[in-house]
């Protein structure tokens, strides 16, 4: 084994940007893209949005590493090929995703959508002050990032509650599981996070069943994955007046069609993906450690579990 490592991106800027801080900062790995010599025995690839004919065309690969926390982006085929996959783990992805949150969380608290739809109309209209404490949050999502998140709310006084298919246990949090857990825990959410894994078993979960065992006036925020939204489900809920609004950051199609609806709904406010990512210093060094460990000691570092795909 050596140390090469084949970068597969769709994006040929990325690839650039990824081979050259390689080269900067830990210039012991050879780095190789497709039609470098010798990028054919790579046993490692570092992937975002890989073609889905990589290991035909690759097929001494022994190990898929994503760029990112996510592993979705895969595919399907890569993801239940039977390879190791390893994802990046980064806290100050961590802290980015908690401010992301508390600026939506913020914005039902303080009625900010309200103030900025009625700035549009020149309309002055004051509203009551609601403290923390009296906004219900809920978390899909216990792992590392909605942990992060979950706790990171409690501690500026909102009341917290999280959501997960096994049972957890967290401080200052109300911690709920299975099909069950969830349908109690939305009876009282307000404010629903949506920091689930794309997996086959959530995708969809963001749909009109969910939405209808919210209260009235429950304010979505996605920072997921597109696939766990029914967008016409959501759609429908807002016109109803069931729903208030939605922050969402994640979409089936990026960029986001100019002609989607979702553009135009009133009460969703659209971000363009850029809620947390991981540091290009944090990929480098992890990844790196990665394809050395591997060579060294067969060892791999943040590897998902291939059945629950995260």
């Amino acid at each position: 084994m050596n140390n090469d490592l084949l970068l597969v991106t769709n994006n040929e800027k990325y690839t650039a940007k990824l081979k050259a801080a390689f080269l900067a900062r830990r210039p012991e790995i050879n780095v190789l893209v497709a039609g470098d010599a010798g990028a054919e025995q790579a046993q490692m690839a570092l992937c975002w949005h890989p073609e889905a004919d990589l290991l035909t065309r690759y097929p001494n690969l022994k190990c898929l590493h994503s760029v990112a926390a996510g592993v979705d982006h895969l595919g399907a085929g890569l993801l239940t090929s039977g390879l190791p996959v390893c994802r990046v783990v980064d806290d100050h992805q961590k802290q980015g995703m908690l401010e992301y949150v508390l600026w939506g969380a913020l914005t039902v608290q303080r009625n900010f959508d309200k103030i900025s739809a009625n700035q549009s109309e020149s309309k002055w209209q004051g509203f009551r002050q609601r403290p923390a404490s009296d906004i219900r949050v809920s978390v899909l999502g216990l792992g590392e990032l909605g942990q992060f998140v979950a706790r990171g709310l409690a501690q500026f006084g909102y009341r917290v509650s999280g959501w997960s298919r096994s049972p957890k246990t967290l401080n200052g949090i109300h911690c709920y599981h299975g099909q069950e857990g969830l349908g109690e825990m939305l009876k009282e959410t307000e404010l629903l996070v949506n920091l689930l894994p794309l997996s086959p078993a959530t995708k969809g979960i963001l749909n009109k069943d969910l939405f209808n065992k919210m209260p009235e006036g429950g304010y979505l925020i996605n920072v997921g994955r597109g696939g766990h939204l029914i967008q016409e489900d959501l759609i429908e809920s807002i016109d109803a007046g069931h729903l208030r609004g939605a922050l969402l950051d994640v979409f089936n199609q990026e960029p986001l069609p100019a002609t989607d609806p979702l553009w135009t709904t009133k009460g969703v406010t659209i971000t363009p993906h850029l809620a947390s990512d991981a540091s290009l210093p944090t990929i480098i060094e992890q990844v790196a450690d990665n394809v050395l460990s591997f060579v060294s000691k067969g060892e791999l570092n943040n590897q998902i579990d291939l059945t629950n795909g995260y």
